[in-house]
């Protein structure tokens, strides 16, 4: 067993403290939060010791970790910081890991590669393991494993009376369900156990073709046909975006408008070449091809993503069907003629994420999720919500619901987020586990 604990003293923090803004900043900066008191939590008891004066003031309780999931910009308020809860300790023998609230998946996947394991983690390693599990968990390996969720063993979770809780699915089995799904509307979970998969190595890269040149509706036609082709062991997305004309970028990205197909597969590499081969010959020579066999460390690599902090709001819509025709058009409104730069991606569903679990992740039957991402510029939030009502328009037939976690930016706007039964299940459950509202600085079931 390995442990990783890089915990400090804790103490609180008021505007106008030394360290108040720091203990603010995190992956998102498009949106303030300025509470009345930062608890800088290191243990749970800490966290117990912020509910119970938030309770007692009547306050609103937020709670943030890396920061990549603000709901919103807030004022007043105890904000919960968990970011020094960071405890990662691997149970090879039971291939789990128990986590802290602050872990990221990277210190994750780091602890549990020498043991050949690996985390059902999301494609950037400096995302929060708990935040990110909690709405579900959609990982680069998700149709062969299912959601992130599924895997949980045990929470750890603070509720609004403060009283410290270790849940489970048989000792509270409504409580587990609710969590898991419910996003942070329950209480402050400190530490959660969840499962690791016997993966070392991957086959998998990126595929980018040039959009100016290129029918972007065609490369959407046939990755959808293509993705019909493939097991479950295979997860793909299909990815545009504009990169910046700007000196930060690399000479041969500057203002490329590419299209991606990114892929991860744990079979062979010769069964992987097989399963890709049709693909590549339906959309031709690409501009860059890392497909390859990796070490899982090397996973990251696939997505690419920034890992500094930045300005951005993000929404997202499960499709029942991939209507060709309808996500082509929303990746053209999204393209070079969009009033803005957006991020773009088509995730490929269904396989493991398709089988029921005991938990509060909705839309198992979708077989498609569309996010649209867009640094937050001149027009702000406002700007990029109209553009990603016009995009979300061309698919508007096919949309059953949407994502808790891609709602980035939008936490005045809950509708969607589950479907009517489970959002009123929820309800109850907020209703009995805390009546008062506190934990309203989030998606918040009302």
């Amino acid at each position: 067993m390995t442990t990783h604990d890089d915990s400090h003293d804790p103490h609180t923090l008021r505007p106008g403290d030394p360290g108040y803004d720091e203990e603010l900043a995190g992956f998102q900066t498009g949106f303030t939060q300025r509470p009345d008191m930062i608890s800088a939590a290191a243990t749970a008891d800490d966290v117990v010791a912020a509910v119970a004066y938030a309770a007692d003031a009547h306050l609103p309780i937020g709670v943030q970790a890396t920061g990549h999931g603000l709901p919103d910009t807030s004022t007043g308020g105890v904000l919960i910081s968990t970011r020094r809860m960071t405890e990662v300790r691997v149970d090879a023998g039971a291939r789990t890991v128990r986590v802290g609230a602050g872990a990221t998946w990277g210190a994750v996947a780091r602890a549990a590669a020498p043991h050949g394991l690996a985390p059902l983690n999301g494609s950037a390693p400096s995302v929060g393991v708990v935040g990110y599990t909690l709405g579900g968990g959609l990982g680069i390996l998700a149709r062969e494993f299912g959601y992130t969720a599924d895997h949980v063993r045990a929470l750890d979770v603070v509720t609004a009376d403060a009283v410290p809780r270790h849940v489970t699915a048989d000792s509270d089995p409504e409580l587990f369900w609710g969590l898991l799904g419910g996003g942070a509307n329950l209480g402050v979970v400190t530490s959660l156990e969840v499962g690791l998969v016997p993966v070392t190595r991957l086959y998998g890269g990126s595929l980018a073709f040039d959009g100016r040149e290129t029918d972007v509706a065609g490369i959407v036609a046939a990755y959808t046909d293509w993705t019909s082709t493939v097991p479950s062991t295979l997860t793909s997305s299909l990815a545009a975006l504009v990169h910046p004309d700007v000196p930060a970028m690399p000479p041969h990205l500057r203002g490329r408008y590419l299209v991606s197909v990114r892929i991860a597969f744990t079979g062979t590499a010769q069964e992987g070449a097989r399963l890709v081969a049709p693909l590549r010959a339906a959309l031709g020579e690409p501009v860059t091809d890392t497909v390859r066999e990796m070490p899982y460390g090397d996973s990251p690599t696939i997505h690419a993503d920034p890992d500094f902090p930045h300005p951005y709001y993000g929404d997202s819509v499960f499709l029942d069907h991939a209507d060709a025709a309808g996500i082509g058009e929303l990746f053209t409104l999204s393209g070079p003629a969009a009033d803005g730069m957006h991020v773009v991606q088509l995730n490929h569903l269904g396989g493991a994420l398709s089988r029921p679990a005991p938990n509060a992740v909705p839309y198992r039957s979708a077989g498609w999720l569309v996010r649209i991402l867009s640094p937050l510029g001149e027009g702000g939030r406002e700007a990029a919500r109209a553009h990603h009502a016009r995009a979300f328009a061309a698919v508007a037939d096919h949309t059953v619901g949407r994502s808790l976690n891609f709602a980035f930016g939008g936490g005045d706007r809950t509708e969607g987020l589950h479907d009517p039964d489970t959002r009123k299940r929820l309800a109850d459950l907020k209703a009995a586990y805390d009546p008062a509202n506190l934990f309203r600085r989030n998606y918040n079931l009302r």
